[in-house]
């Protein structure tokens, strides 16, 4: 009875304890998958890829990839917590990492060396809303630049047909499936839920659902766009295809930075 007693009051004392540490709401969970999914750098080689595969299979993996990914997060987020006991481990940096010479990269590993000190991904919710904003600022600008480019361009000279041997359209087409799966990266969803309020799996299913309708509105105009404007002859980044003003390169390099 004195064991039964124990192991009851370390249980409601864990409860109470994991309670403490879910303060997240949905929206909090909605910005940090977005930011860990949707950045300038998955999302910019999109049009390339759909240029690789054509209109019809481009779409439908697009398509495809946005609805595999979305339901399998909710299926991991429905894993979260696993009789009675909670499955997510936080990801902690190390200030002993290796770190390059570039200025740059070493301004970024003491600021994430920073992050890194606050408790949880909840702490960082400002940090990810702001990456989000600047996302969808990224694909906003990139999307009206794209659509003014376009209409600049003589559209009967647009192609859109696979150019190519069969052997370099084999291989154009598993790049662009490859980068098509990496735009859907996503591996911190555990950690994310671990910082939700309850109820934890409804407010995270809202918060995925919510994060992939930013990546629809950014990732799907993005990509169609970018085809729809250059053809076959879009680049593999498709800022590279752009004619843009100075304004623009510093407010992409700005967002790129951010995120």
């Amino acid at each position: 009875m004195v064991s039964c007693g124990r192991k009851a009051a370390e249980e409601e004392r864990q409860q109470v304890e994991e309670a403490k540490h879910g303060k997240g709401t949905w929206k909090h969970a909605a910005v940090h998958v977005a930011t860990t999914i949707a950045t300038p750098a998955a999302y910019a080689p999109l049009p390339f890829a759909l240029a690789s595969l054509g209109w019809p299979l481009g779409v439908s993996s697009l398509v495809g990839a946005t609805l595999a990914t979305w339901y399998s997060s909710l299926l991991i987020a429905s894993l979260w917590k696993w009789d009675g006991k909670k499955h997510a481990v936080y990801k902690y940096y190390h200030k002993d990492g290796d770190l390059t010479l570039q200025h740059f990269v070493m301004f970024f590993g003491i600021f994430e060396l920073f992050l890194s000190q606050l408790p949880d991904i909840h702490s960082l919710r400002w940090v990810n809303a702001l990456c989000t904003f600047s996302t969808i600022g990224f694909a906003a600008t990139t999307i009206g630049v794209i659509i003014y480019n376009g209409k600049k361009i003589d559209r009967n000279s647009i192609s859109y047909s696979l150019d190519g041997s069969s052997s370099s359209k084999i291989f154009r087409a598993f790049n662009a499936l490859g980068a098509i799966a990496f735009s859907f990266g996503d591996a911190m969803l555990p950690e994310i839920q671990n910082t939700v309020r309850e109820p934890a799996k409804k407010n995270v299913y809202k918060g995925v659902s919510a994060a992939y309708g930013i990546i629809v509105l950014s990732y799907w105009q993005l990509a169609f766009t970018g085809y729809w404007a250059f053809g076959s002859q879009v680049e593999p980044y498709i800022l590279s295809s752009l004619t843009l003003p100075q304004w623009q390169w510093r407010s992409h390099n700005r967002a790129k930075g951010v995120n």
